[in-house]
């Protein structure tokens, strides 16, 4: 049990799926240390501005264990009148985003953080401002500030590389700089966060409970049913909410139609990286069928707003269950026919084997979830180690691999959408009549609840904090690409510049889903644009 390590510790709370404990600044290390080695890896830290409750500050670590089935939120409080707490880092390395994020948003300091530097905020980020802190007004506007120009230290022997801030082929917002010694990269760093978009401070600040669903959707433009749904689960935790059987069943339904539409766009990006754009057109092709599968069912083909606190919003009535079933017949069938003959190509294989390496230790340390960890020889998936909706009542096997390079990613996601096919059969087969939504609950205060899902690029965590009066006090969810990301530069290392590209791709990042933005007139600080990117340069 794990109340061995957490002796003298504080427990808040203890059900079949969650301990929360109480753990001073003296031993928050030792016991940290201790869930690690005991096979707990670090999921995701969430800080708290609890001083309108106690006048402290509070920073929750989260473990999951998927061999018992548990996670562990190890929970620290700063001394009152100081927002100061000890470092995790130096013995848990998934630790650092966290802290590091926490330090940015709410000005939690931690002592002994090997890295203190700026996650999130921008260089020119006005000192001690902090916009998670609950006094912080969610539409206060800074008045427009000049860039600054750092002294940067350049490294010996190496050339610089930038690569960003949009990538090749993703088109979204990252910055890498690779170091590279001829043909070879032999360092990278990582620097991202460049569109952030505030929507943990406008949920906690003026929207209710059943309008953040439909925010935390907009979280990801491929998978964002995933988001709302774990964040659902979350609220539901807390609360203790029952939903009914049948929108479970929806919920799973819609969440695997999801997967296979966001790992078949992947299959296409790979190709079109691998100069087959042949077989990028054919995978697309195919993929329009489970995108008119999410028509059918939603009425969207993305961006379905189906999940809300204690159920689902549409039925799938037996007309829709029929199509939907002949789609999915047709949509199997062509994915088949292109992977297949993909993965038997030489000229496409030599390009992925042995490419792009994570080691399992590495993998484990840093906490990397998803395909990134099956494919590095580590057997996880929340879907089955943390059962929700209705995966407990699923026949579905969990690929792994053991070699850790950009083939083996493309195994697993290749095994992954046929399971999820016949996952989706068995749902519908097998889907219960009944209700789709319990609105009789009530919200108590001050409650913390958990809600994870896996999604296509892996374990999705959301914790919340209820307040009360139809609101929450804290929202933090976090994506799976926030810790796999840690792990590319290591990747990338030993590897010729020419992959590098496709080594990032591998991970399946999802940096930002949004081209809204507000050009603003750095002198007067006037907005001069709010919208779409491209239409806003075309007009300023």
């Amino acid at each position: 049990m794990v109340f061995d390590i957490l002796k003298g510790c504080k427990i808040l709370e203890h059900n079949d799926k969650m301990t929360v404990a109480e753990v001073g600044a003296s031993n928050i290390r030792e016991i940290a240390r201790a869930l690690f080695e005991r096979g707990y890896y670090y999921s995701s830290g969430m800080g708290v501005d609890e001083r309108p409750i106690n006048g402290r500050f509070a920073m929750y670590h989260i473990f999951n264990c998927d061999t018992e089935g548990r996670y562990v939120v190890l929970k620290i409080t700063s001394p009152e009148g100081s927002p100061e707490v000890p470092s995790i880092t130096p013995v848990i390395k998934g630790a650092e985003w966290s802290e590091r994020e926490a330090m940015d948003m709410l000005g939690i300091v931690f002592s002994g953080h090997p890295k203190p530097e700026r996650l999130i905020l921008p260089d020119d980020w006005p000192e001690g401002v902090y916009p998670l802190r609950k006094d912080f007004p969610y539409n206060k506007k800074l008045p427009p500030s000049k860039p600054i120009e750092k002294e940067r230290e350049h490294k010996k022997d190496v050339m610089e590389i930038p690569l960003g801030p949009y990538h090749p082929s993703l088109h979204e917002p990252e910055y890498f700089e690779l170091y590279v010694k001829g043909d070879k990269v032999v360092d990278a760093e990582y620097r991202g966060f460049h569109i952030h978009r505030g929507m943990e401070k406008l949920a906690e600040s003026r929207m209710t409970i059943n309008q953040i669903p439909f925010l935390a959707e907009r979280i990801c433009g491929i998978c964002g049913c995933t988001h709302s749904a774990a964040y659902c689960q979350a609220v539901e935790d807390a609360a203790g909410i029952y939903v009914p059987e049948r929108a479970q069943y929806i919920r799973t339904i819609m969440l695997e139609v999801e997967r296979i539409h966001s790992h078949l766009l992947w299959f296409g990006v790979v190709c079109h990286l691998l100069g087959f754009d042949s077989g990028f057109m054919h995978i697309w092709r195919a993929r329009e069928y489970i995108m008119d599968i999410a028509e059918l069912i939603t009425g969207n083909r993305k961006t379905y707003g189906i999940n809300i606190v204690g159920g689902v919003r549409r039925d799938i009535t037996e007309d829709k269950k029929e199509k939907t079933l002949k789609l999915l017949d047709m949509v199997e069938k062509e994915s088949r026919e292109v992977l297949d003959n993909i993965a038997e190509m030489k000229e496409l294989r030599e390009r992925m084997e042995g490419v792009g390496v994570l080691p399992k230790k590495e993998a484990r340390e840093i906490g990397v979830v998803g395909p990134m960890a099956r494919s590095s020889g580590i057997d996880t998936d929340v879907r089955r180690d943390h059962p929700y909706a209705a995966y407990k009542d699923l026949d579905f096997k969990v690929p792994v691999y053991k070699e850790g390079d950009v083939f083996a990613r493309f195994l697993v996601r290749y095994e992954e959408i046929f399971e999820s096919f016949n996952m989706i059969r068995q749902a519908l087969e097998n889907m219960p009549p009944g209700e789709l939504i319990n609105d009789e609950y009530e919200i108590p205060p001050f409650k913390l609840g958990i809600g994870v899902t896996e999604a296509p690029r892996g374990e999705n965590i959301h914790a919340v904090i209820t307040w009360g009066e139809n609101m929450i006090y804290r929202w933090h969810p976090r994506a799976a690409t926030y810790n796999n990301l840690p792990a590319v530069p290591i990747m990338l290392r030993g590897n010729d510049v020419a992959d590098a590209p496709l080594i990032i791709a591998s991970i399946d990042p999802c940096f930002s889903c949004t081209d809204h933005v507000s050009i603003i007139d750095s002198e007067s600080g006037k907005i001069l644009w709010r919208g779409p990117l491209k239409e806003g340069v075309r007009r300023v």
